[in-house]
Parts: structure tokens; C-alpha cells; sequence
């Protein structure tokens, strides 16, 4: 038996010659990779918490600069009655229940054999009507049976009349006893796009410099270390507030791409009174960020200074219940938790917020929903100038192109006052 035969022992990739980093990168491309990765994050966290975020979250390679992904939403679950429905009269001794037609804003969202009930519109008893859905008719009408009703003035069992504005929810499919097929879900995810953007940043030394400085490469230097925090706080405005763009450039003759930042990409928005945050409006956006949306239990929100200092001066009763004093880490950063029985935020400063003209608003992000796309891996090249007699000077140039996306846009939520907007 050979060695790499043995029981439970995974051969490794055997390189001939001389170990360099090209043949490392083909042996184990994700060797070098997370080794720079985890360098990079040492660097000033804090100052970039949504690059660190993407650093640590799902990474995918990205095979062009033109990223297509499926920005998955829930199903959406409502409509509205758009007229007032008159009460239907319920035959006891029919063969099949009373049929009504609802006119809704959209019927998109149900179909034949779901069941709906009609939110707010109690009867007599107490109970909502609800309705078994027979087809849709047009976009906006929904041809359905009555399920139950109750007995009016003269005595006569009728489904109540529903008020416009009345809410719809669907709720489960009912099927029939020789029914070996539904109607399939049509709700498919949404395909979306978004651009890496080629982010560099570059260093140089004179040849003397050079000379005294007998760490060879990327060795994370103090000059490198300042470009690679420049770079990462440039890029955490983009990943943050870019716009995604595809422009060319007339002077350098070749296209750029711009990447979309995912404060637009968030699929929802809740205010707070922009003089004072109190214990009502906080927990009216923990219940924005948590309900509704298949949310997970813990959410980051990057929050402005302004928004900070708001928080900060909520009532006292307020802050014992959702502030906790202790300070947690997780993905390299340092969170103030604050707890509801919806659920618990992560809170963390951005200054890149005050930096971009939001120190009032926060974003609220799932990280469990945040994917990150690499098309060209952070990397640094050598550039020797002096042999090819433009400086006396050795570069180093630092590149990634890469982009952030939201895969569940419902899931994440802006914040902002009230008033700004």
C-alpha cells in the first residue's frame, strides 16, 4: 500500500522546484489569499466595518467584471380590496358554497386553491371571513368562495361585505381529494446585476529606501499599511453609496466599471422622530428589521454619529432594557448589542456614514445575506520603474475588483429621520 493510499490521508499537491508564489497560487489558490485577507483586516477594522463584513462573509469568484446573482425575496404574502364588496347571501342547502368576486390591487400574489382571510373585517363572533380562491380573473379580481359568514337581521346566513382598503393575507392551499397537482410557485427569485469595480492603490520608494528596507514584497510596511487603509476606507464608500455604472473613459480609451452600493440595494425603509428617539419608535424599528421577512435573530446596524448620540439619549428605562453595557466582538469588530423580543442589533459608528452625508441614518444589515464577489483577488505587484526609466523608484501597485450584494433585499433596512427626507 503507498502513502497516499493509506486510510483517511489526503495526498497534497507536490510542486517541482523552487516554491514561488505563482506556483503557489496554482498548487493552493486560497492559501495565499486568506493569508492577505487576514493581513488586511488587522488593519484599522473599525474604521471600515462593511469591507471587514465582506471580507468574512461568503465569498464567490467572480468570472467577469459583470456579476449576476438572484436577489431572493420572500413570496409576496397581501393585497388590498380596491371597492367596497357588498354581503353575500349563504345558501344552507346549496350544493357548493356562495361565489364573490374580490376586486384587489394585485392578484399576483394568490392562486387557485389558496385560502385568504380578510384582516380586520370581524364578524359577529369575532372571527375574520375567510375565502378559498377558484381562479383569478384579469390582474386585478379574484373569483373565490365564501367559507363561512354569520346570521344578519332577518335571520338569513350571509358572508359580511368587506370595506375598501380591507387587507387580504394568503394563507394555505387547500387541496382536493383527487388533486395530484398545484399550481406552481411563481415567485421566482429576481435576477439582478451588479459591476466589481477595480480598486487600486499604489506606493512607491526610491532605490535608497529600498536598499534600507530589507523586508522584500508585500510585507505590510508602514507605507503600505497607510495606502491599504486609504484603499479600504475608498472602498467602503463604494460598497456603502457607489452607483452602479459602466462608462468609458475618452481619454484613457477603455471602460470602467462602477459598483452599486448596498444602501440602495436594501429593500426597505423605517423613519424615527428626528428630534428624539424614543422607546416606541426604537421599537418600531426592531420590529421593521426582524418581522415579516424569514429575518435572522441578529443584525448589524451601521449607524452615523448623529444617530449614535440619539441612541445614546434614549430614556433610561429605554436603555436598561434593550443597551447592554458589555462590548462583543465578532468578524474582527466591536458591537454594543442592543436586545427586544424581536431581536438583537449589533451597533457599531461608521464615520464613512458623517463622510458620505448620512450621520443621521443607519442601515440595518443581515450578514447572513451578504455576499461578496471577487473577480480579481486582493493582490499586490512589483513594479520596477527604474528599468524602465521613468523614476528612480520601485512601486507597488495593490488591486481588487470586487463588489458586495444583498441576496435578500427585504431582509435589510435603511434608517433615517423622519424629516431629512
Amino acid at each position: 500500500m503507498s502513502y497516499n493510499e493509506i486510510p483517511g490521508h489526503e495526498a497534497g499537491t507536490h510542486v517541482g522546484g523552487i516554491l514561488t508564489t505563482t506556483a503557489a497560487n496554482e498548487a493552493a489558490p486560497e492559501l495565499l489569499r486568506s493569508e492577505v485577507d487576514s493581513r488586511i483586516m488587522k488593519i484599522r477594522p473599525m474604521a471600515t466595518p462593511v469591507d471587514q463584513l465582506g471580507r468574512r462573509a461568503a465569498t464567490r469568484a467572480a468570472g467577469s467584471m459583470t456579476v449576476q446573482y438572484y436577489a431572493v425575496d420572500t413570496r409576496v404574502s397581501e393585497t388590498s380590496i380596491t371597492s367596497d364588496v357588498s354581503a353575500v347571501t349563504i345558501d344552507p342547502d346549496a350544493e357548493s358554497n356562495a361565489e364573490v368576486v374580490l376586486p384587489v390591487a394585485d392578484n399576483s400574489a394568490f392562486e387557485p386553491t389558496d385560502t385568504v382571510i380578510a384582516v380586520g373585517s370581524n364578524m359577529a363572533d369575532g372571527t375574520a371571513p375567510v375565502y378559498y380562491i377558484i381562479e383569478r380573473e384579469g390582474n386585478n379580481k379574484l373569483r373565490a368562495l365564501t367559507v363561512h359568514g354569520h346570521r344578519n337581521g332577518q335571520g338569513l346566513m350571509e358572508s359580511p361585505a368587506l370595506r375598501g382598503g380591507t387587507i387580504l393575507k394568503r394563507m394555505g392551499r387547500a387541496a382536493g381529494e383527487l388533486d395530484v397537482q398545484t399550481p406552481q410557485f411563481e415567485a421566482l427569485p429576481r435576477k439582478s446585476t451588479n459591476y466589481c469595480q477595480i480598486f487600486k492603490a499604489q506606493i512607491e520608494q526610491s532605490t535608497a529606501m529600498r536598499a534600507s528596507n530589507k523586508e522584500v514584497g508585500f510585507s505590510f510596511s508602514d507605507q503600505e499599511e497607510i495606502a491599504v487603509y486609504d484603499m479600504r476606507l475608498g472602498m467602503e464608500k463604494s460598497f456603502l453609496f457607489g452607483r452602479k455604472a459602466r462608462l468609458f473613459d475618452p481619454l484613457k480609451k477603455n471602460e470602467v466599471f462602477l459598483t452599486g452600493g448596498i444602501w440602495h440595494q436594501a429593500g426597505r425603509e423605517v423613519t424615527y422622530p428626528s428630534d428624539k428617539i424614543t422607546t416606541a419608535s426604537w421599537l418600531e424599528i426592531m420590529k421593521t428589521a426582524f418581522t415579516g421577512h424569514g429575518a435572522s435573530a441578529r443584525k448589524i446596524l451601521l449607524a452615523g454619529s448623529d444617530l449614535v448620540e440619539k441612541l445614546s439619549l434614549m430614556d433610561d428605562s429605554a436603555q436598561r432594557v434593550m443597551l447592554a453595557n458589555d462590548t462583543v466582538t465578532h468578524w474582527g469588530l466591536d458591537f454594543h448589542e442592543m436586545h427586544s423580543k424581536f431581536g438583537t442589533l449589533l451597533v457599531i459608528l461608521s464615520e464613512v456614514m458623517d463622510q458620505c452625508g448620512h450621520s443621521s441614518d443607519g442601515l440595518i444589515i443581515d450578514p447572513e445575506y451578504l455576499t461578496k464577489y471577487v473577480h480579481v483577488p486582493f493582490n499586490a505587484t512589483v513594479l520596477d520603474l527604474r528599468s524602465s526609466g521613468q523614476r528612480n523608484t520601485d512601486a507597488v501597485v495593490m488591486t481588487e475588483a470586487s463588489c458586495l450584494v444583498l441576496r435578500h433585499p427585504e431582509a435589510h433596512v435603511r434608517v433615517i429621520p423622519a424629516k431629512s427626507r
